[in-house]
């Protein structure tokens, strides 16, 4: 009788790296690698810098080439889940096919947030998530002149920095009082709204777009709930992700604003785990359920499921972080931040380089850093070992933080 496969439904940085993880582990059963999309498995971060700027063909973002997965022995599938038979553990596919699986992990990921207003589905309305979707736009820089980029968050000022170094006219616009709102301090916001400003980007806060304009079908401009318009012959949409939970709803999992997991990333199916951006799970660091977007997240708990599924089974506890590169600076995140009652701030913004060490109740919780490298490497060290310095030592510039760290 044929062994049942380990099954990974989704080949982004979760699946990816939990094939490769089971391999480098020394799990020599059969491995399947469901890959819904037209391309080998590939990164995401450099669709909206590297890539879109026009660094490269396809190959430059692919994880391994094809003999990777040739000589690993995972069997890349080309195919979409579209239901699981969880009575006999079997994976039914677009194509009609279906696959018995010793255990499934859902790497379903997650997809953009739609724009739902008058004329969203004009062919100049685009979205930045995939490959493809990243080469629309980087055939569209050399036809348009004038974009709005609708959400000021990582993805919508990456694109933007892009498109003006491109030489594209941009104007963002963020419902927000700032840029990334939910995700940095008024420090860090203060500072990258500077910098896309002095690029020549107009930012427009406390707004949103209520309307596409178009002429003869084509995009002509953005209606603005303040009753302005901006003119555009390019719209691209940044609106935040909803993770894509219906495959494990309709198979009777329980779902929230992710799939929900327990501390070993497992489901309420002891078959069936899920990770990365569509796993909602109980965080042993911080005490509460978490859904995190990011790369660290989405090849650590690969990591973590891979070990499970080798004997070395552990609960989930990777530190946060996160990293975003617009225009000619990086941000770099270690730990979470919100919640935060206090901000030091290190370093010298006017300068270019400086991090906002957030606190509460008097203990680190995460720190910000702008072109700060050594900052964000000790916050990650220090956070992960819950360890911690007085925001009197963080605001003095003579403190050794290398020393705190030994």
């Amino acid at each position: 009788m044929t062994e049942r496969p380990i099954l990974i439904v989704g080949s982004g940085h979760a699946g990816f790296q939990l094939a490769a993880s089971l391999r480098q582990a020394g799990y020599a059963g059969p491995v399947g690698l469901i890959n819904d999309e037209a391309h080998l498995p590939y990164q995401r971060p450099p669709l909206s810098k590297a890539y879109l700027k026009g660094a490269g063909g396809p190959d430059i973002v692919m994880f391994r080439p094809e003999k990777f997965y040739q000589d690993q022995h995972i069997d890349l599938i080309a195919d979409r889940a579209v239901a699981i038979d969880r009575n006999a553990r079997e994976l039914v596919l677009a194509s009609g096919a279906s696959r018995d699986y010793a255990h499934l992990v859902l790497a379903t990921g997650a997809r953009n947030r739609l724009l739902d207003i008058p004329n969203a589905s004009l062919e100049d309305v685009l979205y930045l998530r995939t490959l493809d979707e990243s080469e629309v736009l980087r055939q569209r820089f050399a036809v348009r002149r004038r974009v709005v980029v609708v959400g000021a968050g990582f993805i919508g000022l990456e694109f933007a920095a892009t498109a003006r170094a491109k030489g594209l006219e941009v104007d963002v616009v963020e419902l927000a009082p700032r840029v990334m709102a939910r995700v940095v301090t008024p420090e860090i916001s203060a500072f990258f709204q500077r910098r896309h400003a002095e690029a020549g980007i107009r930012l427009h806060f406390g707004v949103q777009a209520t309307s596409i304009e178009s002429e003869a079908g084509r995009v002509s401009g953005v209606t603005l709930s303040d009753g302005r318009s901006l003119p555009a012959d390019l719209v691209v949409v940044g609106v935040g992700v909803l993770p894509n939970v219906e495959l494990a709803a309709e198979a009777g999992l329980p779902v929230a604003s992710g799939i929900i997991v327990d501390e070993q990333l497992l489901t309420a199916d002891p078959d069936i785990s899920a990770i990365g951006d569509c796993a909602l799970f109980t965080s042993v660091r911080f005490g509460a359920p978490l859904r995190l977007e990011s790369v660290q997240n989405a090849t650590d708990q690969a990591r973590c499921v891979a070990a499970r599924l080798t004997g070395d089974a552990k609960h989930y506890d990777g530190l946060p972080w996160f990293w975003s590169d617009q225009g000619a600076d990086k941000l770099q995140i270690a730990g979470l931040t919100a919640g935060y009652d206090q901000v030091v701030v290190r370093g010298d913004a006017g300068q270019g380089s400086f991090s906002a060490f957030c606190y509460k109740a008097g203990r680190l919780i995460g720190i910000e850093s702008v072109n700060r490298a050594s900052d964000h490497v000790f916050g990650r060290r220090a956070l992960s070992a819950n360890g911690s310095i007085t925001p009197e030592q963080a605001a003095d510039p003579a403190f050794d933080l290398k020393k705190a760290l030994a």
